[in-house]
């Protein structure tokens, strides 16, 4: 079992709640600017074709939302339940492919409506389809590493797995639209 002690929060004194919160979103902030250094990478691209700048919001939070009900619901089963990784990953990663296929579908065909453009469709459906594979993934590894590290999943997965994930999602859609549109 763990060795952090959960408490009532809303009992907690609010310098409490800032001592433990604080670092988790430090290394959220210092993730933000490596993630706004790594978009810079790709201006090229993007100038060449500005509307898949367009998409960067849905990418991203689409991977984040996926990514963050898997965490959720996981970390509540942590809490409750003993740990079950295994089976958690395997329905996990057929959720993520199921999640794939739908969004990747609904936002290329979206994509190919508004914009016209084949490329630009092709581009953001295989990126969906790959981050709403990878996204739930991260939600389990990233938990399940701080529970085995007798972490507090709650306080450090949520922080930590929305700038990897951003990160990660930022990269696969930069990364396929480099491939496809050049």
């Amino acid at each position: 079992m763990a060795n952090y002690h959960i408490t009532d929060d809303a009992k907690e004194r609010v310098s409490l709640l800032i001592k433990e919160r604080f670092p988790w979103l430090i290394v959220g902030l210092l993730g933000g600017i490596i993630v706004t250094i790594l978009v810079s990478k790709f201006e090229s691209i993007l100038s060449q074709n500005i509307s898949l700048a367009f998409f960067l919001p849905v990418i991203v939070y689409m991977s984040d939302a996926i990514g963050t009900q898997t965490e959720n619901i996981y970390v509540r089963n942590l809490a409750k339940f003993r740990d079950n990784f295994f089976q958690y990953f395997i329905k996990e990663l057929m959720v993520g492919i199921s999640f794939g296929i739908i969004f990747g579908s609904l936002l290329g065909l979206f994509a190919k409506f508004w914009l016209g453009s084949t490329n630009v469709a092709l581009t953001v459906a295989i990126a969906m389809f790959i981050n709403g594979i990878i996204a739930p993934m991260i939600a389990l590894i990233v938990p399940e590493v701080l529970f085995k590290e007798h972490e507090d999943p709650a306080l450090g997965a949520g922080p930590f797995t929305t700038i990897l994930q951003n990160l990660i999602s930022l990269l696969v859609y930069l990364l396929i639209a480099t491939l496809i549109i050049l």
